[in-house]
């Protein structure tokens, strides 16, 4: 191997945002991340709702219809049809 050009291959901690702390090595120093083995839907098995910084909110208001209140913005419903009218007495 050639001298010098390789990157150092040290030891890290990775820390969850749940708490779960892994230590490896690896050419960054210590991070952390959002979701790891420990707390993703995939490997526990439970529903996690996760927003990651206001996403739904941010697409709603990227899209929404300018000078239109927030309420009109939204798709609504088809009207009902008209109720069928009585029938005549003759």
């Amino acid at each position: 191997m050639k001298e010098k050009i390789h990157p150092q291959y040290n030891d890290c901690t990775i820390t969850c945002a749940c708490g779960n702390v892994i230590k490896t090595r690896s050419t960054r120093k210590d991070f952390t991340i959002d979701i790891c083995s420990n707390c993703h839907p995939f490997f526990t098995g439970k529903q996690k709702l996760v927003d990651s910084a206001g996403r739904i909110e941010r697409f709603m208001r990227k899209y929404a219809k300018k000078g239109l209140p927030a309420a009109a913005a939204t798709p609504k419903t088809p009207p009902a049809p008209p109720a069928p009218a009585p029938a005549k007495a003759e």
